[in-house]
């Protein structure tokens, strides 16, 4: 690499570490007052103003989304090569930033605008993309079918977690709704009348879990009911169970999707009942890691002293609307450590993790590597053909 690209992630890191105070005490508001999917206005106002305050032109409820926007920085005339480093800042129902997303958020904000301090004007665009309601919802989806992200060379965010993985390997993922409609009786004054809807449910559940026993590694179903009756003294006329399925690949979860509809029809048929089956928001797909960049993340979080492994074989960390970008531009999704691998995320203890002081590190860190990799995309042709003819190949192999 030219020394003039090593002077520039000088400049770059030395931004950051003059941001650190400032990133610090954005990522602790953040982590003080959580909020969920969808609801995140006051993170959508605190990191616009953080982005205004430093020369970021701002354009707020992108795709529709009122908590979302895209901050822009680099040439007026548009032209040149294309960065978008992503903030997520929705929390968890109950366990606040039990995900860490106020790190996500804060690590994105010290990456942009080190760029942007580091570059100062440059042919080619930085954005800084605000993502909220990843935890549910998929505001990323949206942003997807928005288009938001047509003509980006890459997009790159971290994520917190109990491994340091150069990738986090993320399934796809559809929440559906399969509704019974049966006919209400009175169970012993006219059993015979009755169609049990509830009966339908259970039965469904009985159904999946033999269909379970024989699902591909990273393919799985689980659910709750969400309307089982109101009373026990009348058959329940219509019964609604959520269930959610995962698969290793986007094809995978199609498959499985449809082996859910073919179950509850079957079942339908058997018991006599009515049924539908729905999907509730938009479809995750399953992540597609883009090596060339996240090696040149991986390289440059060394420099911090935290060196990433690749993922654990057969080990699945879940889903996220993230994989939908992926699928459309090169991009990075590592997972670097704020506790052991004794913790886990989703709990009060990870919560509690990520306003801690290995926290601050992780995102100091993060905010560098991300930087760097950001201008490593911007100023060398080599990495973007590099990062797109990967790309193209995984999709090619269905990969």
């Amino acid at each position: 690499m030219s020394q003039t690209a090593e002077s520039v992630h000088a400049r770059a890191r030395e931004a950051v570490s003059a941001l650190e105070d400032r990133l610090w005490n954005v990522s602790l508001a953040l982590h003080r007052e959580p909020e969920t999917a969808y609801e995140e206005h006051r993170a959508a106002r605190l990191l616009t103003g953080e982005l205004e305050r430093d020369g970021f032109e701002l354009e707020r409820g992108v795709a529709g989304l009122p908590t979302a926007f895209v901050a822009r920085t680099g040439s007026v005339s548009g032209g040149g090569p294309c960065v978008a480093v992503l903030m997520e800042y929705d929390a968890l129902p109950s366990l606040g930033h039990a995900c860490g997303h106020n790190l996500i958020a804060s690590a994105g904000l010290g990456a942009a605008l080190a760029v942007r301090a580091a570059l100062g004007e440059f042919e080619g665009s930085l954005l800084a993309v605000g993502t909220p309601a990843e935890e549910r919802g998929g505001g990323k989806v949206a942003q997807v079918a928005a288009g938001l992200f047509d003509g980006v060379d890459a997009a790159l965010m971290f994520h917190p977690g109990v491994h340091d993985w150069t990738w986090a390997p993320l399934t796809a993922s559809a929440q559906v709704r399969v509704g019974f409609h049966g006919r209400a009786a009175h169970p012993t004054g006219s059993p015979t009348e009755g169609i049990d809807a509830l009966g339908a449910l259970i039965q469904l559940f009985n159904t999946l879990g033999v269909l379970s026993r024989r699902l591909p590694a990273g393919s799985h179903v689980h659910g709750i009911v969400t309307d089982g009756g109101r009373a026990t003294n009348v058959v329940p006329a219509y019964a609604e169970g959520m269930f959610g399925l995962r698969g290793a690949t986007t094809s995978a979860l199609e498959d499985l999707v449809d082996e859910l509809r073919s179950c509850a029809q079957g079942v339908a048929s058997a018991t006599r009942t009515g049924v539908e089956v729905a999907d509730v928001g938009g479809r995750y797909e399953h992540f597609r890691d883009n090596e060339v960049l996240s090696g040149l993340f991986a390289g440059h979080l060394g420099r911090a002293g935290i060196r990433l492994s690749e993922p654990e074989p057969g080990v699945y960390l879940g889903s996220s609307d993230f994989g939908n970008v992926s699928t459309l531009v090169p991009g990075i999704h590592p997972w670097v450590a704020i506790m052991g691998t004794e913790g886990s995320g989703h709990t009060y203890e990870f919560a509690e993790a990520a306003a801690g002081p290995r926290a601050r590190r992780v995102m100091t860190a993060a905010a560098e590597a991300l930087a760097c990799t950001a201008i490593d995309v911007l100023l060398r042709s080599d990495v973007r053909d590099r990062a797109w003819a990967r790309l193209r190949a995984k999709a090619a192999e269905g990969l």
